[in-house]
């Protein structure tokens, strides 16, 4: 497909059919009608037509436009970090509607800066990798596959604890209560975790453990990753 000038292409992650790429016509230009709907982060409904390489935008109307985001650098980046996310996560048009309104739920509480930060992107990260098809394993010990409550290891191949039996490997020593926290992530929905209050040490033992459990399973790690480690305060060779 050629493109001008005045055109923009766009990646978008839909509701019906996943990431995909598309090209808005003219949209550089300053009174297109499409320009509103090829800023960053916009949400709302579009109207595609399919040509042979790509996805046209047609029209759309926009829901809302996170525009709020861009007027801060701490939240820009954190919005950045989801985009990079679904990025790497989903191939193109593979459709994941939960994840999709996991996103676009996650978009509405850094807006209105409802939730702590970091703790929200902690629990997104759990939700990409379990709506991806990676299970965290937390009540049974992944080798011997012995019951247990709670464990101060966390395998990254398999997603889950060792028992103190086991020999440890493939991962890296948390505490418990880093642990316990992961394990009240899983199960709780993104809307209510305001409700979990975790310490500055435990929310970079998540960052850790998931930032490693998505490199693993992804085999790439997001651009936007080292200015996060900026507010996360995670020093580059940790």
């Amino acid at each position: 497909m050629d493109l001008k000038e005045s055109d923009k292409l766009l990646w978008l992650f839909t509701e019906k059919l996943g990431k995909v790429s598309a090209v808005a016509r003219g949209a550089k230009k300053s009174k297109s009608k499409l320009l509103p709907l090829s800023l960053p982060f916009c949400f709302g409904e579009f109207i595609l037509f399919r040509g042979k390489s790509m996805y046209s935008i047609n029209e759309g109307e926009i829901s809302s436009s996170f525009q709020s985001l861009l007027n801060d650098f701490e939240s820009l980046t954190y919005a950045s970090y989801l985009c990079e996310l679904i990025d790497i996560a989903l191939v193109e048009e593979e459709s994941n509607r939960e994840l999709f309104k996991e996103f676009i739920s996650v978009f509405y509480l850094l807006q209105n800066n409802a939730v702590n930060f970091e703790l929200l992107i902690c629990a997104f990260e759990i939700k990409l990798l379990t709506q991806s098809g990676f299970y965290f394993n937390l009540d049974k010990c992944v080798f011997c596959n012995e019951k247990i409550t709670t464990s101060n290891y966390f395998n990254i191949q398999y997603l889950g604890g060792i028992c103190t039996k086991c020999e440890r490997q493939q991962g890296i020593k948390i505490s418990y209560t880093c642990f316990n926290a992961l394990r009240y992530l899983i199960k709780t929905p993104i809307t209510n975790i305001y409700k979990l209050n975790l310490s500055q040490e435990v929310k970079r033992e998540l960052y850790r453990l998931l930032t490693d459990a998505i490199y693993y399973n992804f085999g790439k790690k997001p651009h936007s990753l080292e200015m996060l480690n900026i507010f996360r305060g995670v020093e580059k060779n940790e």
